[in-house]
């Protein structure tokens, strides 16, 4: 099987919860290598072109504010974890989306929960359907130089744009 990528999301309820190390010790027993990582302050943009597969769905806004944080913090943790069947093997590690339903040794069966108040299933993590979903979220996430290796074709663009330096 060749190499594959894919994004994992610590959720803010993974965040609040602090129990960020859990997850990434429970995901480095997979021997997968983490390709990028970065904290994000989601705004309702991201999260709409990341759900946008739920658009219809009756929860839809109640994702939105899930993962841009109403209920927790307002961040989150991007991950890309790179390696031979990445993509199933963080999915069984994480388990069903549904924390109820998922195998109680997964990440979501220990540390998920259904809010009673909202519906949402606060499930802490998650992870890349398939391969073209990883591509399409990693690219959403990531820019190309946050990765540490070139994984998908990229090309130089000059752009006259103001950048944000450190103060000196």
């Amino acid at each position: 099987m060749a190499v594959e990528q894919c994004l994992v999301i610590i959720k803010p309820d993974g965040l609040v919860k602090s129990i960020t190390g859990n997850i990434i010790s429970r995901l480095s027993h997979t021997e997968l290598k983490i390709v990028g990582a970065k904290i994000v302050s989601v705004t309702k943009e991201l999260a709409e072109e990341h759900y946008q597969h739920l658009k219809e769905e009756k929860f839809f806004n109640e994702v939105i504010k899930y993962i841009m944080g109403e209920y927790h913090t307002k961040r989150v943790l991007a991950l890309v974890y790179e390696g031979k069947n990445a993509i199933k093997i963080v999915r069984d590690k994480a388990g069903a989306t549904n924390p109820e339903e998922a195998h109680p040794e997964s990440i979501r069966g220990q540390y998920g929960r259904i809010n009673s108040k909202t519906g949402v299933f606060e499930n802490v993590i998650h992870a890349s359907a398939d391969a073209a979903d990883a591509e399409r979220e990693i690219k959403l996430w990531f820019r190309p130089d946050e990765i540490v290796h070139t994984i998908y074709p990229t090309e130089m663009k000059k752009k006259d744009i103001e950048t944000l330096f450190w103060k000196e």
